[in-house]
């Protein structure tokens, strides 16, 4: 079961942020890891609505860990620079000179907006990747197609973001990870995201992206599923396309010790807070049972 706190309305119509306290200390000292991706991620309004959140998560004793994609920001730097973009099952194809482009562009414009977004709500963030402190040690994923720089997490150390969550600040992590030959490579910002979660002993982990959460076959949006249900929806044909590895990895993390996993429209103002402290929720909540 989801939530029992108030209307959202006691949260966003509260005078001052002490009348909202009881309904977020509730999860005070957890850990929250949020990956934030899709077209969100290039709306102003939801982009500033995104860095309220983290920095009201943060100041009530949530320890949130950013993870970010960047997708269509690497297919337009790799555009401008001639390179073609390749995909086979829904991985870029990375050889040297694309996962050039690709760390550049993580690493680089997007984590550091995202940090300044936080910034600008009055909270203090890092950024950091996932080479730094060797937080993510990774393998080649494989595949019958050569993927070339394409990594999946093998091994985590989070003691770098222990190091940054305990400082008071909030790890912004770009999703790349080193192998165990010293290379860079690119992991799905998704699958960095679970197994974030799952190292850290998450409490929560939000997939924010552009669509609603999960629809039936009449495109209403299912708020709950479980591991079981969702092996159902593959079978009858209701889950297709990309919505499986999102699913695929909240059921990784919920398996690995998360309590729960949420995908949620980062579109919707203030939705994980909603999502959070509402009855109702905003998204699909995935649970064991």
């Amino acid at each position: 079961m989801k939530s029992h706190a108030p209307d959202p309305a006691l949260l966003f119509k509260a005078e001052t942020l002490a009348e909202a306290l009881p309904y977020l200390q509730r999860y005070a000292g957890a850990t929250f890891v949020v990956k934030y991706g899709g077209h969100a991620m290039g709306d102003a309004d939801a982009a500033e609505d995104f860095a309220e959140d983290v920095v009201l998560l943060k100041h009530v004793g949530i320890n949130p860990i950013v993870v970010h994609g960047g997708g269509p920001q690497i297919g337009a730097a790799l555009k401008a620079q001639g390179i073609e973009s390749r995909f086979v099952n829904g991985l870029r194809v990375t050889d040297k000179a694309t996962m050039k482009v690709a760390e550049m562009v993580l690493s680089g414009a997007i984590n550091k907006e995202i940090v300044s977004w936080i910034a600008a709500e009055g909270g203090r963030a890092v950024g950091i990747s996932g080479k730094d402190g060797r937080l993510v040690t990774v393998r080649k994923v494989q595949s019958e197609d050569d993927l070339g720089f394409v990594g999946e997490p093998d091994d985590i150390d989070t003691r770098i973001l222990d190091t940054i969550s305990k400082a008071g600040m909030i790890p912004v992590v770009a999703p790349i990870g080193v192998g165990p030959d010293g290379e860079t490579y690119n992991i799905n910002a998704d699958t960095m995201a679970g197994a974030l979660a799952i190292a850290t002993g998450a409490e929560r982990l939000f997939l924010l992206t552009d669509v609603a959460g999960v629809l039936d076959k009449d495109k209403n949006l299912l708020s709950d599923l479980t591991p079981v249900e969702i092996a159902q929806l593959r079978v009858e044909g209701v889950i297709t396309g990309g919505m499986i590895p999102k699913l695929e990895t909240c059921i990784d993390a919920v398996e690995g010790g998360v309590d729960a996993a949420v995908i949620l429209d980062g579109r919707v103002p203030h939705a994980m807070l909603i999502e959070i402290f509402t009855k109702e929720g905003a998204g699909t909540l995935v649970r064991l049972a």
